[in-house]
């Protein structure tokens, strides 16, 4: 998620200090910086008449701006534009300017002489209180959801029911359609996202279990950009360094996901430890995947009935995705949602392995061909669990043509973007 910035400072040097800074700052999009307190709120004016979602997401005011002072300016600026977050950077840090500035309306406090970490945090601050607010506003059907980014959690009734395979192409289809999307492998002990994208690298989720103050830096230093454009945050290479994240660490982490990204997918795997509950109870949507075989539909209903008892998701709250399904299954879709008293997904996935089996030998998963019928019946889920943008999302519930055809040419664009169910 891309934050735009609007840097007003009037001294040359301060203006070169601050615009080095925020070139810095991942996902963000500084403007050139308006010399003055006239252009500064002229500047707003304009983009305002055009549109709400044209408005810079933060606006940093220097102290010395002029000829309005900087505290009168803030006040104005957030009297006008409720909608951006305005940030005063100070070299006075005491707790009467701070008071001051919080009641002009200010949403931060940055101090001079700049520092990366303390401005990185603040503008991120801002930034999702303003989106928070044109959420509130209505200003655009296509808003995330929550306070940042839609977090989708994919479980597993038991070990090996397709769990991480859904999870990587819910991925996979959320981003093919334009949107910002991380993918995390909260499979602690035995996650797989790693091996399915052909991705090695040394940091983890484990690695930010004990920051108590997850910074952009941080949280960029620890994820993986892999070649279709996902935000990968792996599971330990170390499976005894999963107890390392316990269900705080994973609500933070998760945050701080969710706050830089428009969608967030967590692969949950099968087993349920602190971490998989907390983020399965902060999540948007929890889907469960089965099978359509009677261990696995009772695996499904234990699982169902454990979250309710653990208070950490009711079963009407709960999509049960059917998953290998096959017409002259005993177990059809509606049995499942009868037995689970879950919400059972509108889309199957058909029993097709011969469709992933190269692939997910080569661990290219992100290559299986769109004309496969399991990577329809997944994108099409996709666009059912609103990840994918409203343009895509108006096929969701046909898995064949309609969907098939948007999000092939998703897909295609997005290759040769990057240069590379």
């Amino acid at each position: 998620m891309t934050t735009r910035i609007l840097p007003a400072v009037g001294d040359p040097d301060a203006a070169r200090s601050v615009t080095t800074l925020l070139s810095q700052l991942p996902d963000a999009e500084p403007a050139p910086p308006v010399a003055d307190s006239t252009q500064l709120v002229d500047t707003l004016a304009r983009l305002a008449a055009a549109s709400l979602d044209e408005l810079p997401e933060v606006v940093l005011v220097h102290e010395r701006i002029g000829p309005v002072p900087a505290l009168e300016l803030v006040r104005e600026v957030a009297l006008r534009f409720p909608a951006v977050g305005v940030v005063l950077i100070t070299a006075d840090a005491s707790p009467v300017l701070f008071s001051a500035a919080m009641d002009s309306g200010a949403r931060g406090l940055v101090t001079l002489p700049l520092g990366y970490e303390e401005l990185a945090s603040r503008v991120q601050a801002a930034a999702q209180w303003s989106a928070g607010v044109r959420r509130h506003l209505g200003s655009g059907p296509d808003q995330a959801a929550g306070p940042g980014g839609t977090v989708v959690t994919v479980s597993g009734a038991k070990g090996g029911v397709g769990t991480t395979v859904a999870a990587v192409h819910l991925a996979l289809a959320a981003r093919a359609s334009g949107r910002s999307v991380a993918l995390v492998d909260l499979d602690l002990q035995s996650g797989d996202v790693a091996s399915y994208l052909d991705v090695q690298f040394r940091r983890s989720v484990a690695d930010l279990a004990a920051i108590t103050d997850i910074s952009p830096r941080v949280l960029q230093d620890a994820v993986y950009v892999h070649e279709t454009g996902l935000s990968l945050l792996l599971s330990p290479a170390e499976g005894e360094r999963g107890e390392e994240v316990t269900d705080r660490a994973a609500r933070q982490v998760v945050s701080a996901l969710r706050g830089r990204h428009e969608v967030v997918v967590v692969d949950c795997g099968s087993r349920l430890d602190g971490a998989g509950a907390a983020v399965i109870e902060m999540a948007d949507t929890a889907l469960l995947v089965t099978t359509p075989d009677v261990v696995a539909v009772r695996a499904a209903k234990r699982t169902v009935r454990m979250w309710e008892r653990l208070q950490v998701r009711k079963a009407e709250e709960t999509i049960t995705l059917v998953n290998r399904h096959h017409r002259s299954s005993e177990i059809q879709p509606p049995l499942v949602q009868k037995i689970t008293g879950t919400r059972v997904a509108g889309v199957s996935v058909p029993a097709n392995f011969k469709e992933l089996q190269a692939v997910v030998d080569a661990g290219r998963l992100h290559e299986l061909d769109a004309k496969s019928t399991v990577k329809q019946a997944l994108w099409a889920l996709a666009g059912e669990l609103g990840l994918v943008r409203a343009t895509r999302a108006a096929g969701a519930g046909q898995p064949g043509k309609q969907l098939a055809r948007t999000g092939d040419r998703g897909s295609l664009g997005l290759r040769r973007r990057t240069g590379g169910r």
